[in-house]
């Protein structure tokens, strides 16, 4: 089975070796997409996991105290809402959504896209969204 995810950790999961657990115990191939600690500690962390084991490593995960969200949903853009005003290209983290130059349009590519949905929190006319 292969799964992209989002884990949300808490500070005590930080010094823990996640992701060698989930490779060695449930015997699982990881690509980390994206990952994240604040300076309190807590984190976010984008995983594609594949492997016959993939139901028990998220059972790890959460017993851990990690949020463990599917990725299936995607971001959206519209086009006709956008004023290209550029919010959404300060916080993107995956440089899914840029300016254009020397045209100054936002352009969102949306296979860099990671779902972090901070570009949705940004926009001011509500151009971007969640789809499931």
């Amino acid at each position: 089975m292969t799964g992209r995810i989002i884990l949300r950790f808490p500070d005590t999961c930080a010094d823990k070796p996640i992701i060698y657990y989930l490779v060695k115990s449930y015997d699982l191939e990881v690509n980390i997409l994206k990952a994240n600690i604040n300076p309190h500690k807590e984190g976010t962390m984008i995983l594609e996991l594949t492997g016959s084991k993939y139901e028990e490593g998220l059972q790890y995960l959460r017993s851990l105290g990690i949020t463990v969200q599917s990725l299936a949903e995607e971001i959206a853009r519209h086009e006709q809402k956008c004023t290209h005003c550029g919010a959404c290209t300060a916080v993107c983290p995956s440089g899914a959504l840029h300016m254009e130059r020397p045209s100054m349009e936002v352009t969102f590519e949306g296979d860099k896209c990671v779902v972090c949905q901070m570009c949705v929190k940004a926009c001011p006319v509500g151009a971007m969204e969640v789809r499931f």
